[in-house]
């Protein structure tokens, strides 16, 4: 198998079979094996009865909805192509990008080629929101990709060997895999107006995606030691208190000055303790990262329409 179409569809019946028309329509003109996957994220419309009238497609179920990153996920590990082409299921992205893109990752030998959407058919809020996302993200994480949250990308399969995805993590695959050596490539491509079906976006996910961000940021610099930072605030929080706390111990003894009326010595007890707190948090998160890993999906059925 040589490419894989990966598409995470939630309540998209108004929108599903046109998609599976034209992504088809672009697969054969590639002259490559192919498969399509539709990964059906707990939809409660007709969007699965329309699934199963579909072929060539193979379809995941996922027992509940668990998210876009999570239907992703579960269509990453399912794909047999040594390429992986993921779209989004609302017909925004077009699949007739893709033959350019799989060109422009061909020829400049890159590992993932990102979707530009340089003129994005969505409202001015939605351009306000992502704007204010793209800035945070190049202050904190550092990707240098212009739309991280367009989902129409080529990668290589190799880019998700040991990687597991959740909570809106699907944004932040480029900087996940700039971090790891991959080299990553970008294309303008186009974005059309939504004309069935109603947007996923809500304010909720964008600060689930605002505290993912934040999440990254502190693995990619502190995931082998988080002791390194914890442990660090910890100390230096301690000390502050300690040396407040000697600072009222020598006017007390030696000057005899009443400290009873003063929240100092308050204070300095707080300090030492949420810094042996927070150093202890380090410690117990140096010794449990990495082990901790549960699933956040399940899939509750596969099948392949031939």
């Amino acid at each position: 198998m040589q490419i894989s179409f990966v598409v995470p569809i939630f309540n998209e019946e108004g929108n599903v079979a046109k998609l599976h028309e034209e992504i088809l329509k672009v697969a054969r003109g590639l002259k490559q094996t192919f498969e399509i996957i539709f990964v059906d994220d707990g939809s409660r419309d007709r969007t699965p009865q329309i699934l199963k009238t579909l072929k060539p497609l193979r379809v995941l179920t996922l027992r509940q909805n668990a998210g876009q990153t999570a239907a992703l996920d579960a269509g990453f590990k399912a794909a047999r192509g040594e390429l992986i082409v993921s779209l989004d299921g609302d017909l925004q992205n077009d699949p007739a990008n893709v033959p350019a893109m799989l060109e422009h990752l061909s020829k400049n030998q890159l590992d993932v080629v990102c979707g530009w959407r340089q003129k994005r058919q969505d409202s001015a809020e939605k351009k306000f929101i992502s704007g204010g996302a793209k800035f945070l993200r190049e202050l904190l994480i550092k990707d240098h990709v212009h739309d991280a949250g367009c989902t129409l990308r080529v990668y290589r399969k190799a880019c998700f060997e040991g990687m597991s995805l959740r909570g809106e993590l699907h944004r932040f695959i480029p900087a996940l895999l700039v971090w790891r050596g991959f080299r990553i490539g970008e294309l303008a491509v186009n974005h059309r107006p939504r004309t069935a079906g109603q947007s996923k976006y809500t304010l909720t996910r964008t600060i689930k995606g605002l505290m993912d961000m934040l999440t990254l940021w502190f693995f990619h610099k502190f995931a082998s030691r988080p002791l390194h930072m914890l442990g660090a605030m910890g100390i230096m929080s301690a000390l502050v208190g300690m040396a407040i706390g000697s600072w009222m111990f020598v006017e007390r003894v030696f000057f005899a000055d009443s400290i009873s009326n003063r929240i100092w010595p308050l204070v300095a007890v707080f300090l030492v303790l949420f810094g042996v707190q927070i150093f202890v948090s380090g410690l117990i998160m140096d010794l449990i990262i990495r082990t901790y890993n549960p699933k956040f999906y399940e899939i509750k059925d596969e099948r392949e329409n031939k």
